[in-house]
């Protein structure tokens, strides 16, 4: 019998929605004096560790079969080498708000993926519009009639960075599903195969910048205060800032966080751990305009309702159970 926590699940479930929420404004301090492939590969080393450790301390073990390893060599990509990369790269052309708007399409993609990859599974009518009304958010928030329309490039990488993470739990679900991994032990090997998968992508780009592969360890901490932080004029006390917030965010927001998203999911079910998908660019729009003093567009914020709307009728419990409940460890996206 499992013991009762001490910690009720609804805490957690604002633990984990102000967490992952708060990624966003996290990157995006970061970036002020790391790059994008620094903080990808640093929040992968950091919340692989921790949560190898936890692991290590609650007497777990990684997985042995091979299979299993091919399986997590795609997840690793889908769910932590790929999105994380391309979250921060968003944020050097659009704010942290909009990266954290492209996070919301992450549901309809999984609706996508889900038919395309899981034998059997069909959407709801509502799903399927909900989906099509997804797709009309995100063409809004672009604006292309307009010539005052947010970097499409950057707002693409946030969009595909959802995406993955629809595809990749949809592919642990229909590939892992049957591997008897319990606990910790998946998402310690996925956050460890995306380490490690991170690291060739660490080392080319390295080596195309113009220190060279020393600039992987590089901190500039002369355009501190510059852009986003107002640090004075030498820097003073927000020197570290920024490597302190994508070592919060690999420890806590990669890491613990993990312990969190299955401690909700096995208290309060599958169906309302998937919510915290669309609550958290919430979090991230309104730390991104109350702290960092950025700005939404009409049109954008019309999208951004747009999306959520689409991303709860997606999320709404089906009035027929037809299939079982989805695994516990493909219930809820992350950033």
């Amino acid at each position: 019998m499992s013991p009762v926590p001490r910690v009720p699940w609804q805490a957690k479930y604002l633990a984990l929605v102000l967490i992952w929420g708060s990624s966003f404004l996290l990157m995006k301090i970061g970036l002020e004096s790391l790059s994008a492939v620094q903080i990808a590969a640093l929040r992968l080393v950091t919340g692989a560790a921790t949560i190898l450790a936890l692991l290590w301390m609650r007497g777990g073990s990684l997985p042995r079969e091979r299979w299993v390893w091919g399986h997590l060599v795609v997840t690793g990509l889908l769910l932590g080498t790929i999105p994380f990369t391309l979250f921060a790269l968003s944020e050097t052309r659009v704010s942290s708000a909009l990266a954290g708007i492209g996070n919301a399409t992450t549901p309809i993609a999984t609706v996508l993926a889900t038919m395309a990859f899981l034998p059997g599974a069909r959407a709801t009518r509502s799903k399927v519009v909900a989906v099509v009304v997804g797709f009309v958010g995100v063409v809004t928030i672009m604006q292309p009639w307009t010539s005052s329309r947010p970097d499409l490039v950057g707002f693409g990488m946030a969009l595909l960075g959802g995406v993955c993470y629809g595809i990749g739990w949809t592919y642990n679900r229909r590939f892992l599903a049957r591997a008897d991994l319990g606990g910790l032990s998946q998402p310690a090997a996925t956050l460890l195969m995306g380490c490690l998968l991170m690291v060739p992508v660490t080392l080319a780009w390295g080596a195309f910048q113009p220190g060279g592969v020393a600039s992987i360890w590089a901190y500039d901490r002369a355009r501190l205060g510059t852009s986003t932080i107002e640090a004075g004029s030498d820097g003073g006390g927000w020197v570290w800032l920024p490597l302190l917030c994508i070592l919060a965010l690999g420890i806590v927001g990669t890491g613990a966080a993990y312990i969190l998203q299955f401690d909700v999911v096995r208290g309060a079910g599958p169906v309302v751990g998937s919510t915290i998908t669309y609550l958290i660019p919430i979090v991230s729009v309104l730390l991104g305009v109350l702290v960092l003093g950025e700005a939404l567009g009409v049109w954008e914020v019309v999208g951004f309702v747009i999306v959520l709307t689409a991303a709860a009728v997606i999320n709404a419990p089906a009035r027929r159970v037809a299939t079982p409940a989805p695994e516990v460890a493909s219930a809820v996206p992350r950033t």
